[in-house]
């Protein structure tokens, strides 16, 4: 019986000998393409109601010029119109400031027509990180913003660094989710996950729907 006992860590010792050799259980070396069927979606975050003080907030819209919000290219842009067409008539009624951005080589009268710019409204021609190489955030600091609500196109592209951008410069995001768009679900996916998740970023965002939002 002694003899049995003694033999079983050397038993332990050579199964855990052979694991390793074997790779049997071995996740150190493994890289997320290795992995990449196995990732699984997190849970949808819940949409929150937010209402917001009209004297402080800046409706962003981003990119709805016609070269990049289009049928071909991105039919979910063109459907997300609406919704915030909306949205911008009743933040001009509580006179929430308006700021269009656009992308290299067109005009803000390539704005989609229910988005038109109001006489006054700012736009802004830039990249993806609409704050680089613009007047952005002289044009939000000089209005004393310190909310935004960000909306646009495409979502991992100016949505996703425009809203990180103001949410590193210390403003809160508001995020309706009917109000980004890109070619594929994915990267609108992503777009919110990265936004509620990031580091300096996840707290100053809230993520909602644009029929949850108000003005005061």
């Amino acid at each position: 019986m002694k003899s049995n006992r003694r033999c079983w860590p050397v038993a332990l010792f050579f199964f855990l000998l052979w694991m390793f050799i074997s790779g049997a259980g071995k996740v150190s070396g493994e890289t997320v393409i290795d992995v990449w069927k196995d990732v699984r979606t997190p849970p949808a975050p819940a949409l929150k109601p937010v209402v917001l003080d009209s004297t402080t907030t800046a409706l962003l819209l981003l990119d709805f010029n016609k070269q990049v919000c289009n049928n071909e290219r991105r039919p979910r842009c063109i459907a997300s119109i609406p919704a915030v067409a909306k949205l911008a008539d009743r933040a001009r009624t509580s006179r929430v400031a308006v700021v269009y951005s656009l992308t290299a080589g067109s005009s803000i009268g390539d704005v989609a027509p229910a988005l038109a710019a109001k006489p006054g409204e700012p736009a802004v021609t830039s990249g993806p990180d609409k704050f680089l190489g613009t007047q952005l955030e002289t044009i939000l600091k000089d209005r004393g913003i310190t909310t935004v609500i960000v909306t646009g196109t495409a979502a991992h592209g100016a949505v996703l660094n425009t809203a990180s951008g103001a949410a590193f410069r210390g403003l809160k995001v508001v995020l309706p989710v009917d109000g980004l768009s890109a070619e594929d679900l994915y990267a609108e996916q992503y777009t919110v996950w990265h936004l509620l998740n990031a580091p300096r970023v996840s707290t100053q965002t809230t993520v909602t729907r644009t029929d949850m939002i108000s003005f005061k």
